[in-house]
């Protein structure tokens, strides 16, 4: 009595299965419209980003023109009312979204704009330097991961907003320094949390079998642990752009923010404290602004991270 001998499968996996690149983008709509808060939280946001595309081509009058009396109510010619210098509040609210979120000025001369606000890129890097560092130190380990972390740590440690101003102070002020300042001090953190997840999935099986094949440790690091250790990181960032824009807020309110000639929340705020007595709206107006923007982007980040959660569960 013979019996057949069973060949394995060696057929190559159905590439058309992959899911398509917008079914992929549904798929991640469909997670963040499931939460009510991701989505009123993705709804302010959305809303600052309007505004400030839409500043890019009109604003009622020039955010920077003094055309008007100073410290005027709001009305029908100025919904904001007018600041110390006269120039229309709800003009230069609308210009200060372009710093923040859209655009950033490299020099200004020659003017050099390059796409992102200052709170985006700030943000980049440091997901970038603290991303490479964390998974660095948490997939080699030994004496380099103790000496990375605590230096770190003592970063960590220290006041941010004492490092904001020492670099600020030292450096001058400018986009691109704002940006230097946001990736300092959130590099640290964004390190300690990708080590924390690499230490736990280096242990799971797909990366020994990585080891296996003879995969080299950069492979391995940004292939296999970084993308699957994207949805903590994803939402860490989400967070930190709020911080970025309380922080740039925060330097413009001490008179280190961004220069002229465009329009700084932060700043806004500090001109307009020497009058509060006699206009407090424009005090109001760039304070809400800030205000609801973090809230917003907290808001989508907290929804966010609780449908992650859910999916992954």
């Amino acid at each position: 009595m013979t019996t057949a001998a069973t060949t394995p499968d060696t057929t190559t996996p159905d590439m058309s299965k992959r899911p398509s690149f917008l079914r992929q983008v549904r798929n991640a709509l469909e997670l963040v419209f499931s939460s009510r808060t991701a989505t009123v939280g993705l709804a302010i946001v959305l809303f600052w980003v309007g505004i400030g595309l839409l500043s890019l081509f009109w604003t009622p009058y020039p955010p920077n023109a003094q055309m008007f009396n100073a410290n005027q109510p709001p009305g029908a010619a100025n919904w904001m009312g007018t600041d110390h210098l006269g120039r229309d509040i709800w003009s230069r609210v609308m210009a200060g979204t372009q710093v923040v979120l859209l655009k950033t000025r490299l020099s200004n001369d020659p003017p050099i704009v390059i796409p992102g606000g200052v709170a985006i890129w700030g943000v980049i890097g440091a997901v970038v330097v603290g991303g490479l560092l964390g998974v660095n130190a948490g997939y080699r380990g030994g004496m380099a991961d103790q000496i990375m972390m605590q230096i770190l740590d003592a970063f960590i440690a220290f006041p941010v907003i004492v490092l904001y101003l020492v670099i600020v102070a030292s450096l001058g002020r400018g986009d691109l320094i704002v940006i230097a300042a946001i990736t300092i001090t959130g590099a640290p953190g964004v390190a300690r949390l990708v080590r924390g997840l690499t230490l736990d999935i280096k242990t799971r099986e797909y990366i020994r079998a990585a080891e296996t094949r003879g995969e080299s440790k950069w492979y391995i690091m940004l292939r296999e642990i970084l993308p699957n250790a994207r949805g903590p990181i994803l939402v860490d960032a989400m967070l930190r752009v709020g911080y970025a824009i309380f922080a740039i807020g925060t330097l413009g309110f001490l008179g280190l923010g961004l220069p002229p000639p465009d329009p700084d929340w932060g700043s806004m705020v500090n001109d307009a404290r020497k009058y509060i007595y006699a206009n407090p709206l424009a005090v109001a107006w760039p304070a809400l602004a800030i205000a609801t923007l973090v809230i917003g982007v907290n808001l989508f980040a907290d929804g966010l991270r609780e449908e992650i959660m859910r999916y992954q569960r």
